[in-house]
C-alpha cells in the first residue's frame, strides 16, 4: 500500500466525523433554532431583558391586545382589557411563561429556519398574530369575578378555538405595582397550570363511570338520611333527599347517592374512566403544557373513596381539563384540543398560518355522551333553572370543592347546546362558596358577552 493510498484511509474517519458534525449541527438548528433566535440576548428583539420589536397581538375580532411603537410594546388602552387578557397575551419580560410573548415568541420575531429573523431587519418587525380570544369577553370575565381569584375558559367545541381565557390575579402589564412578586402567583395562568380539588364537578366523571358499567343505573335508586356510613368513616350530603334515583341524584348533587354509586364501582372502574377522560397524563392547548389533573385511588379506604367518587379526597383537576371533558360530551363524544393562535400574518401581510381542529385524546361514547347531555342538560331545567343562563339552551354542573379551615371553591363547569353557539364553559372562583353562586353567575356573564357578539 502506497503512501497516498494510507493517508487516503486516514482521511475517511475524519470526513466521516466531519459529516456526522454537520448533520448534527443542522438538526440542532432545525429543533433549538428557534428558541436560539428568541434569547434574551438578541438584541434585535429585546432591551434589557424586555420584548421590545416584534410582531403585534390581536383579538378574534382585530381589536389590538400588544404591539410595538417606537421601539417599545404598547398594549390595549382599556385597563379592563390589559388585566383580563394578561395572562394569555403575556408580559415582555416572559414572567408568565404560558403567554403568547414566551410561548410563541419564535412565530412573533418572524423567525423561519431559513432566513432567521430577518424580517426584523427588514421590516422591523416579525409576524402578526390573531388569538381566538374575545377581548370583550374577557373583559366580561374579569369584571364578574369581582374579588376573587380563579379562571375562567370558554372555547368552542367543535373547533378548539379558545375565546376566553382569564386569570386572577392580575396586575396592569402598563403600571405593574411595585410590590408585584408578593403577590401569590400572579404569573400562573390558573386556567392552564392551575389545579383544584373539583368539589361535585368530578360527579360527572362518576356518572359517566356508572354509565359504562352499570346498565341499569337509571332505573335505580339510592338512600340519602343526609349522611352515609360507609368503610368505617363517613360521607355528609348538603341535604336529606330520601329516596333518590341517578337523575335527581345528580340534579341536587346528593353525596349519599354518589358514595354508594362509588362503591358499586370500586377502584378499577373509577381508575379506568379517569384515565380514559385524560387523568393521570399530559395534556396541551396550541402547545402549551397543562397541568395534570391527577386522580390516584389505589391506597384508599372505602370511605375515601366514597369521598373521591364526589369530588374530594385526593383528587386534583385542572380547569381546561375539565372543559375539554364537558366539551367531548357536548361534542358527540369527541374531544377536541383548545387552540390560542386563529392565524398568523407576516410583514406582508399574507396569511401563512390558520388553526386546524385537532381532536384530542378524550373520548367518549356517542351514547353515553347523548346520555350526560340529557342530564346536563335536566341539571340546569330542573335544578338551577334556565333563567340563570337566558337563550343560551345550557348543560351544565355546579361544584363546592370543600377545603381544610378555608372557604371552599366555586366552580362551574357546563356547555351551550345551541348550534350557533358551540361553548364550553369552565369557571372556578377561589374560596368564593357556593358553584351556584360565583361560578355560575360569572360562566353566564361570559356567555352573554358571547353571545351579543356571536363569537364562535
Amino acid at each position: 500500500m502506497n503512501k497516498t493510498t494510507r493517508r487516503g484511509f486516514a482521511l475517511i474517519p475524519v470526513t466521516a466525523a466531519f459529516l456526522a458534525g454537520t448533520v448534527l449541527l443542522v438538526y440542532m438548528f432545525a429543533v433549538h433554532g428557534a428558541a436560539w433566535s428568541s434569547n434574551r440576548a438578541n438584541a434585535h428583539l429585546f432591551t434589557y431583558g424586555s420584548l421590545s420589536t416584534a410582531g403585534s397581538i390581536y383579538d378574534t375580532s382585530g381589536r389590538m391586545l400588544a404591539q410595538t411603537r417606537d421601539g417599545r410594546r404598547v398594549f390595549s388602552d382599556s385597563r379592563t382589557v390589559r388585566k383580563s387578557t394578561l395572562h394569555i397575551v403575556g408580559d415582555p419580560l416572559g414572567m408568565i411563561s404560558t403567554g403568547v410573548h414566551s410561548a410563541f415568541k419564535s412565530k412573533l420575531s418572524g423567525y423561519s429556519f431559513i432566513n432567521g429573523i430577518y424580517s426584523i431587519e427588514q421590516y422591523g418587525r416579525g409576524n402578526d398574530l390573531t388569538l381566538a380570544v374575545s377581548a370583550d369577553a374577557c373583559a366580561a370575565a374579569w369584571e364578574a369575578m369581582g374579588i376573587y381569584d380563579g379562571a375562567v375558559g370558554v372555547y368552542n367545541y367543535k373547533t378548539g378555538a379558545l375565546v376566553c381565557c382569564v386569570s386572577s390575579p392580575s396586575y396592569d402589564v402598563t403600571d405593574p405595582p411595585s410590590d408585584l412578586n408578593a403577590i401569590d402567583g400572579v404569573f400562573l395562568n390558573r386556567l392552564f397550570s392551575g389545579v383544584y380539588t373539583p368539589g361535585s364537578t368530578m360527579k360527572i366523571v362518576t356518572a359517566l363511570c356508572a354509565l359504562e358499567n352499570i346498565p341499569d343505573i337509571e332505573n335505580r335508586t339510592f338512600t340519602c338520611n343526609g349522611r352515609v356510613q360507609i368503610g368505617g368513616g363517613e360521607v355528609v350530603c348538603m341535604g336529606t333527599h330520601g329516596e333518590i334515583g341517578f337523575r335527581e341524584a345528580l340534579n341536587r348533587s346528593c353525596n349519599c347517592a354518589f358514595a354508594q354509586i362509588a362503591q358499586l364501582l370500586g377502584k378499577e372502574r373509577l381508575t379506568a374512566t379517569a384515565q380514559e377522560l385524560g387523568f393521570n397524563v399530559p395534556l396541551k392547548a396550541d402547545g402549551i403544557q397543562l397541568a395534570i389533573s391527577s386522580f390516584n385511588v389505589a391506597h384508599a379506604s372505602a370511605s375515601e373513596l366514597s369521598w373521591a367518587g364526589v369530588g374530594q379526597y385526593e383528587t386534583l383537576v385542572n380547569p381546561c381539563h375539565m372543559m375539554m371533558i364537558v366539551g367531548a360530551i357536548a361534542n358527540d363524544g369527541q374531544g377536541v384540543t383548545p387552540y390560542v393562535i386563529r392565524s398568523m400574518q407576516n410583514p406582508s401581510g399574507v396569511t401563512v398560518y390558520r388553526a386546524m381542529t385537532r381532536k384530542s385524546s378524550i373520548v367518549i361514547s356517542a351514547s353515553h355522551a347523548q346520555t350526560l347531555r340529557r342530564l346536563l342538560r335536566s341539571d340546569v331545567t330542573d335544578q338551577y333553572g334556565d333563567d340563570r343562563f337566558p337563550n343560551l339552551q345550557m348543560c351544565g354542573k355546579t361544584g363546592t370543592a370543600e377545603l381544610d379551615g378555608k372557604a371552599s371553591h366555586s366552580w362551574f363547569v357546563g356547555f351551550s347546546l345551541r348550534d350557533d353557539l358551540p361553548l364550553a364553559v369552565v369557571v372556578v372562583a377561589e374560596n368564593a362558596g357556593s358553584g351556584s353562586g360565583v361560578a355560575m353567575n360569572t360562566a353566564n356573564a361570559v356567555l352573554q358577552s358571547l353571545l351579543r357578539n356571536h363569537i364562535q
